[in-house]
């Protein structure tokens, strides 16, 4: 009997997560299936965050895991709520603002339900189910390939919608953001949809609560272009706080929400 492509899937993850490396040749004949079904189990674990891929077929472990957007709700939780309403307020009525994927703009999504006669754009599908249905808002969604892990949109679909499109504020979210190298994500692709988003739109924003900062998870970067602004809290270390306004980045400072 065939092993479903879900449980092979599994498998696969604990196998390399245990050995540290698993060969497409070796998949295939473990799995007894051919190697062209084994690449696109890998790309799709890799298209997760689980798994990443090596030159040749190989597979490592990555040792800095993504976490699922359902495990990202609730950590630093005040934190986020902190970020989530200073960055409310600064969104005006009759503005065209973008919101990104993940759980810290989720959250500020949830801050502008009560907002009158303000469009918003998103590739999130948190904010789709966070805003559909309220009065002053007019919803909007960039689609494309759907990333499972984030539960957000992205690829070159998202990005041709993009092109088409201009907004006052875009908010950002970030696995991590250093001063030297500036925005960290799990892939290549999510850091050019944000250097794409943040090309339009008048006002940048970053939201990262202050365990992210400094922080090298990953290794796709993007370095946004000035002028932008990073939300983060006041316990963010202070030596990347300060290189940070050196290079020209505003940094607001925020105390975490009380519970």
């Amino acid at each position: 009997m065939t092993m479903p492509a879900k449980i092979r899937r599994e498998k696969i993850y604990d196998l390399a997560k245990t050995s540290g490396l698993a060969s497409v040749e070796e998949l295939s004949a473990r799995f007894e299936v051919t190697a062209s079904t084994i690449r696109r189990d890998l790309a799709l674990l890799n298209e997760q965050g689980r798994l990443a891929r090596t030159y040749g077929g190989a597979m490592p472990l990555d040792p800095h895991p993504e976490a699922s957007l359902r495990q990202r709700v609730g950590e630093a939780y005040e934190e986020k709520q902190s970020l989530a309403g200073w960055a409310a307020k600064q969104v005006r009525a009759g503005e065209h603002v973008l919101l990104d994927g993940g759980s810290t703009v989720g959250a500020l999504a949830h801050e502008l339900r009560s907002h009158q006669d303000l469009d918003v754009t998103t590739i999130g599908i948190n904010t789709l189910q966070e805003l559909n249905g309220c009065p002053g808002i007019r919803l909007s969604c960039l689609g494309g390939q759907l990333r499972e892990t984030s539960q957000s949109f992205y690829g070159p679909l998202t990005e041709l919608g993009l092109a088409r499109m201009t907004f006052d504020r875009v908010f950002l979210g970030a696995d991590a953001v250093t001063a030297e190298n500036g925005i960290c994500e799990a892939d290549h692709m999510q850091t050019r949809l944000k250097e794409l988003m943040a090309a339009r739109s008048t006002h940048v924003y970053v939201l990262a609560h202050s365990a992210k900062i400094g922080a090298r998870p990953f290794h796709a970067w993007a370095d946004l272009p000035l002028p932008w602004t990073l939300v983060t809290n006041a316990d963010a270390p202070a030596d990347q706080v300060q290189r940070m306004r050196e290079r020209g980045i505003a940094v607001e400072l925020l105390a975490p929400a009380r519970a």
